[in-house]
Formats: structure tokens, sequence, C-alpha cells
């Protein structure tokens, strides 16, 4: 159960609903529109036998679960509304082992924010689009819009100031804090008096947080200035590429990748980002037949960085940006059709040698990360063995 929802609208329910859910279930969504839309949650029915909510329950977050405000948390009563400030929101449902009834359901949309800025995160800037009908309606000219660092100018159209700021470049800061690996920036509006100023200036900071799975995106006004507020959340950008040699220079292009078994399979995981301090390598890969299911039939090549499978083997990689890897096609695959890989990728600082990039195999709880350490999925495949040698 849970899982990442990016469809515009949808249904959540708990498991085996309207059936009795199961005991010591802990499922998270997490519920994520589009740049610039809020979502809306509406719940039509609630049933739980724990009527103090402290042993089975729903909780609803305003963005990921461990960074961001509980908005309620409950398990039987009223059926309520809830909008986040952001584009994303998280759902928790909770059961411990004694008693269970129906559970919930629940409805989920996306509605659009319509404000008059917005800031997006992508791999290499932050795009921020400035509306010249707010500035005009305020007072301010367009013509005084700028970054602390004056030789990075925006994009001024008939209806926008736009900025395409680098994280690494025009007077963009770097820090660490709250699990956060944070890139900020601030733009500044200046009245139009030299002598006689009948306005303030203001001061839009913005930034874009790295939290766990997504990137958060925030902006604010310094105080005692007009205030505008806008959060958003994305995801980082991550592939995973067969090689045909430990070599790594010719990519695998051919989908499905038809193998042997028993045939070395080299990847390469390549993160793309402008920031030359993080560092990425494999948590966990495990393999499936079916790419929605990796719990039902699974085979574990490496779990919490401690190889499971004897094959498994990594290499050095020429940037901290890749991680290399291989194994050898595995019996799994025989009885198959076709076979997927899940691997969670670890994102740490660049140094940072309290991270799990740094401390290898590991036991660790699900939830025991560094300050700055970041977890994401990513799915490859399918694979499928030459010559029909797989078993119906």
């Amino acid at each position: 159960c849970g899982g990442s929802v990016s469809d515009s609208s949808g249904v959540l329910q708990s498991p085996n609903y309207p059936g009795s859910y199961p005991n010591d279930a802990d499922c998270v969504w997490e519920i994520q529109a589009e740049n610039n839309f809020r979502v809306t949650l509406t719940f039509r029915d609630i049933a739980m036998q724990s009527r103090t909510c402290q042993h089975d329950y729903v909780e609803v977050y305003d963005g990921p679960l461990h960074s961001s405000p509980l908005l309620g948390r409950f398990c039987s009563g009223s059926f309520p509304t809830y909008v986040s400030s952001s584009n994303m929101m998280s759902v928790r449902f909770h059961s411990d082992s004694r008693y269970s009834s129906r559970g919930f359901q629940a409805h989920y949309s996306s509605i659009p924010a319509a404000h008059n800025t917005t800031i997006q995160c992508l791999p290499d800037y932050m795009h921020v689009v400035v509306s010249r009908r707010y500035l005009q309606s305020q007072g301010y000219s367009a013509q005084r819009v700028t970054l602390n660092d004056n030789r990075c100018r925006p994009t001024v159209t008939p209806r926008e100031v736009v900025f395409n700021i680098p994280y690494s470049g025009c007077g963009t800061m770097q820090e660490e804090n709250n699990d956060t690996i944070n890139y900020s920036n601030t733009i500044r509006v200046a009245s139009s008096g030299y002598l006689i100023k009948r306005k303030k200036n203001i001061n839009l900071h913005v930034s874009c947080k790295m939290l766990r799975k997504s990137w958060q995106q925030v902006m604010y006004a310094a105080e005692d200035t007009v205030e505008v507020n806008e959060f958003q959340f994305g995801r980082y950008n991550m592939n995973i590429t067969f090689y045909d040699s430990p070599a790594f220079q010719q990519q695998v292009r051919s989908s499905p990748y038809y193998i042997d078994l028993n045939q070395n399979l080299y990847l390469q995981a390549c993160l793309h980002s402008s920031d030359p301090n993080l560092k990425v390598v494999v948590d966990t890969c495990v393999a499936s037949p079916d790419p929605r299911d990796f719990n039902t039939l699974a085979y574990y090549l490496v779990r919490n960085g401690c190889p499971r499978d004897s094959s498994y083997t990594t290499y050095h990689s020429p940037s901290s940006h890749f991680a290399r890897f291989k194994f050898n096609a595995f019996e799994f695959m025989s009885r198959h059709p076709s076979v997927y890989l899940k691997c969670q990728m670890l994102v740490c600082r660049l140094g940072d040698f309290s991270s799990h990039c740094y401390q290898g195999c590991s036991s660790r709880a699900k939830r025991d990360t560094s300050s700055a350490e970041e977890e994401v999925d990513v799915v490859v495949g399918p694979l499928q063995l030459r010559g029909g040698d797989a078993q119906s």
C-alpha cells in the first residue's frame, strides 16, 4: 500500500477496502500535483476501531511526511476536506495488531494556485516568474527587478519578469539545514524614487531545498515588505542505463534487453544536477516480473547497501554523480518472461562521512538518515532471456 501519486485526480483507500484492513499496516501516499497547483483531499468514509486514534488512524501532512506540518489526525467522525499550501500532500494510514474495520476512502484532485509569482526547481536552476501586472498594481517597475548579482539579468516580456537562477552561480548560496540541502538567492524590487521614496523595497527570497525524495521550493518576502509565499515540490532527475562492458563506454539502447543466463550486466546510475558537491550510491536493487509490484515476487541484489547476490559488484566512477555496478543474470529470470529492476539511490553531500553514502552495508531503519541525505527510486527493464529460454 502507499506510494507516489501524480495523477490529477483519483481515490485513496485503506488496504482491502471496504473489507477489513490488515493489522500492522503503515502506508504512506505522496500526492504530487503539477507545479503551481494545489492538492485538495476529501474523505468519503472513515471507520476504524480505535476511537482515541492512538492505535489505528489516518494522518494528512502539508507536504512530505517527515518535514511538513500535520494538517489532521483522525479515525472516525465527520468527513473533512484538506487543501495543501503547495503542490504536494502526504497521507499516512496506520493500524496496530489488535482490531480492524473497513478503514477509509478519500478522493483527491488538483486545483490551480493562481498566484502572481511562481517558482520551479529544475535540475540546474531555479525558474522564477513574476507577473508584470502584479508589479504594476503595487506601483513597481519591471525594469527595477534584479538579483544580488547584477550581472545575472532577467528576461522581461510584455507580461512577465523571468529569472533562471543557477544553483552554482549568480550569488546563489548553499547550506545544509534540517534534513535539507538548501540553494537560496534574493530577487530585489526597488521603488522608483531616488530622493523621496514612498514605497518600501521588496526582497523576494527564493530557495530550493532538497528533501527526502523531493525538491521543496520556497519563496518568501523579507520582514516588513510585500509578502509573497510560494511552495512547490519536484523530484531529483536520475536515470539508470545498461552498458555492454565494464568499460562503460557503449550504452545498451535496445528494449527489451535480451540477455543470456549468467551473462554479466553492467549498469550506471546518473544524477543530473548542476551542484558538483553531491554524491550518489546504490542503496537497494530488487528484481520483479511486475514493474508495478516489487513485493509479491522479489529478488534482492543489494539491500540497504548490503549485497544479497554473490555476483553483485560496484565499480569506481569518474564522477560523484555516477554510481556503477554489475551482476550476473540469475536463475530468477528463467522463470519469468520479463524481469524489471527497481533501484533506490542515495544522494548525499560530497564528503559528508556521517552519511550512508560513505558507510556501506548497514542495517539501519528506514527513517535513520543523515542531515543531508535523500532517496530516489528508479525502475529499469524489461530484461528477457535470449532465444526463448524463459519457461511459461
